[in-house]
């Protein structure tokens, strides 16, 4: 009869398996995923709605350097979702419950930002939509990416 708090014989003394071959693939898709809601977002509330986003009207529909530097943020956004997620799946009890939490108030975070700036109205709410869409995306992705990792790892393991 095991006492409470101790593991039974046999038990394993680590967290179940994660499969990083997924998981970092998955992460990599997420990126790119990421990376095109953001140029989408920006060509259309500049493109259709003529809202400036990340540079002045005058550099025209696809912007200029900072929508690239927007995509790249935002890759490497998913890119560190998916590093702290394999951190917590290793270490942590109910790592996805920790992993929702701590995306969904980043989220909310990069959702208010743009409320800082000195921009008009319009492009604060267009930023701040952008960023909140994305954020979904990541924790939506990263998490079904790491139930798969788990998963497989569990029957790989």
């Amino acid at each position: 009869m095991a006492v409470y708090g101790q593991q039974p014989q046999g038990a394993p003394d680590r967290p179940a398996g994660v499969d990083a071959r997924t998981l970092w693939s998955g992460g990599v898709a997420t990126a790119l995923v990421v990376a095109l809601i953001a140029l989408v977002g920006v060509v259309v509330f500049r493109g259709v709605f003529g809202i400036p986003i990340l540079a002045p009207e005058g550099d025209g529909v696809w912007g200029n350097v900072s929508t690239v530097w927007f995509m790249t943020v935002a890759a490497l956004a998913a890119l560190l979702a998916v590093a702290l997620v394999h951190l917590l799946l290793l270490s942590t009890p109910r790592a996805l419950s920790f992993f929702s939490w701590i995306v969904g108030l980043a989220t909310v975070v990069v959702g208010v930002a743009p409320f800082i700036t000195d921009a008009d109205l319009a492009s604060k709410l267009a930023s701040a939509l952008i960023n909140v869409i994305i954020g979904f995306a990541i924790l939506g992705l990263v998490s079904g990416v790491a139930r798969s990792a788990v998963a497989r790892g569990i029957r790989n393991g």
